[in-house]
């Protein structure tokens, strides 16, 4: 109406029985692209296709499918059983039909012993399963889920992800899943579109947009903690080479250079370097990085999670924006750049220390700064 565009070009093929997950910082358009596909928002352009049905002008409840709200929008006065079957009491199902449905649904989401209760009287995760239960006994051709997970807590956030995955495989239902949650996308969907300012950024399987992602947003938003980012330049003679971080200089060995061919071009000019946390280590512990590849930091802060270290030290090169703007700025001053490590738990590495800290480069990621 205000000529304000949501979302721009968006062309997604989703698979029959798929679970796609669209991801992105708040305000990227991942709900309203949901909302397209239910029909609750209009379509400016293009075509949106259910199966083989073009259903531009197809009214959401004639769209054969089923939405999961984050607020699950459940009937307080209702009984757990009447919530679950309302819309097929709607739809003039028989009751029997309707009984047989409801039950087989709550047996699947373990209700059965709460089918005579209100949404009052019980908890979130319960709550959150009727909303799934009133959406499986529709048997629609697709579930649309909008940050269904996002009022739980933690633990029990953790535990509803792995349900629904399994649930959505045993019913082999498509289903387009909205978070903003990366790891929530990495650990649910067979395939995750990355969103950001209306925009596709990507999709792909979780573990390509982690080690294949195409631009500095996509790399530091799948992942945590997220991807250090940094300016840097390459020099190169022939397959080896040297990468300058700053006032440290990293040998690039033959197969980092073979496994990014498009270096070459970059020869004595500036790129972004993207290293994963867990792709530092502290040199003690790393036998095999030969030293070439060590930089020495001071440690700042270290997390100690029990399987792992988190170690926080200062890399004095230029850090980048990746865009996110969820995103902390990880600059340290002028010139350099918080970074942060996954360690192992046996690294003896204390707050204030000086340590040698390996870098395995074969790993790295390269970025044009354009």
């Amino acid at each position: 109406e205000n000529g304000y565009h949501a979302i721009h070009d968006l062309s997604l093929e989703i698979a029959d029985k798929e679970f796609l997950v669209l991801v992105g910082p708040s305000g990227c358009g991942k709900s309203t692209a949901l909302r397209m596909i239910a029909g609750l928002e209009t379509i400016t352009g293009g075509e949106m296709r259910i199966g083989d049905r073009v259903v531009n002008d197809v009214e959401p409840k004639d769209r054969d499918i089923a939405m999961v709200f984050q607020n699950y929008a459940l009937y307080p006065h209702m009984s757990v059983y009447d919530n679950i079957g309302f819309a097929l009491k709607l739809a003039k199902v028989p009751k029997a039909e309707i009984d047989t449905r409801v039950r087989k649904a709550a047996a699947i989401l373990e209700l059965e012993d709460n089918l005579d209760r209100k949404p009052g009287q019980l908890s979130g995760g319960q709550r959150q399963r009727v909303a799934m239960g009133r959406a499986i006994v529709r048997q629609p051709a697709a579930f649309l889920m909008d940050e269904p997970l996002s009022n739980l807590d933690a633990k029990l956030r953790v535990q509803m992800r792995a349900e629904i995955a399994a649930l959505q495989r045993e019913l082999a239902v498509t289903t387009v899943y909205v978070t903003h949650d990366q790891i929530e996308a990495m650990t649910m969907g067979d395939r995750v579109a990355v969103l950001k300012d209306g925009y596709l950024q990507q999709v792909n399987a979780p573990q390509n947009l982690y080690d294949q992602p195409v631009n500095v947003f996509v790399a530091a938003f799948i992942g945590s903690p997220s991807m250090n980012l940094f300016e840097a330049q390459v020099q190169l003679s022939g397959d080896v080479g040297t990468l300058t971080l700053g006032s440290h200089t990293l040998a690039l060995p033959p197969e980092c250079v073979v496994k990014h061919p498009k270096l070459r071009d970059y020869d004595g000019r500036s790129l972004i370097v993207g290293i994963r946390p867990e792709d530092y280590e502290d040199a003690e512990l790393a036998p095999d990085v030969p030293e070439s590849q060590w930089i020495t930091s001071k440690i700042s802060l270290l997390e100690s999670l029990g399987s792992e270290i988190m170690a926080h030290f200062q890399v004095d090169a230029p850090t980048v924006d990746s865009g996110d703007p969820d995103a902390v700025e990880e600059k340290a001053g002028s010139g350099q750049s918080n970074a942060v490590g996954r360690f192992n738990p046996r690294s003896r590495a204390r707050m204030g220390d000086e340590i040698k800290i390996a870098i395995s480069t074969e790993n790295m990621h390269f970025f044009d700064p354009e």
